[in-house]
């Protein structure tokens, strides 16, 4: 009976073990941060003359952990065009929004950066992503 309990003890502390020493991947869970800025140029209908600079307001905002296929979230900026991801875990991110272009004949165009995360409570600052209309 005594050797059951202390075989049922080591296993247990080594599956705890085993758990705790699981690195984890990109995402949600953690308590770092992505912050950044949205710009938009606008251009004249034949994509030739800048119109107008502005900070891009209620634009949408994707990001991708790590290595992942297709994006893991989606936030809408503010009024000033600034962003925020919250509650990320240390790693590679890539951030984008779409650009629709200068000209009529330009479709959406993902406008990308990447970011580290090294650090658990880290807030990275992305910059400023400048978009086209």
């Amino acid at each position: 009976m005594k050797i059951l309990k202390l075989s049922l003890l080591s296993l247990f502390i080594f599956s705890l073990f085993s758990i705790s020493s699981c690195k984890k991947e990109e995402g949600e869970g953690g308590q770092a941060s992505i912050t950044g800025k949205i710009w938009i140029k606008r251009y004249n209908t034949f994509g030739t003359l800048v119109i107008g600079e502005f900070a891009g307001a209620y634009e949408d905002v994707y990001i991708v952990y790590g290595d992942d296929e297709t994006y893991g979230d989606r936030v809408e900026t503010n009024p000033d065009g600034v962003y925020e991801f919250k509650y990320l875990r240390p790693g590679k991110y890539t951030i984008y929004a779409y650009s629709t272009g200068p000209s009529l004949s330009v479709t959406r165009v993902a406008e990308q950066v990447e970011v580290d995360i090294t650090k658990k409570k880290q807030t990275v600052d992305a910059g400023t992503i400048e978009i086209t209309q």
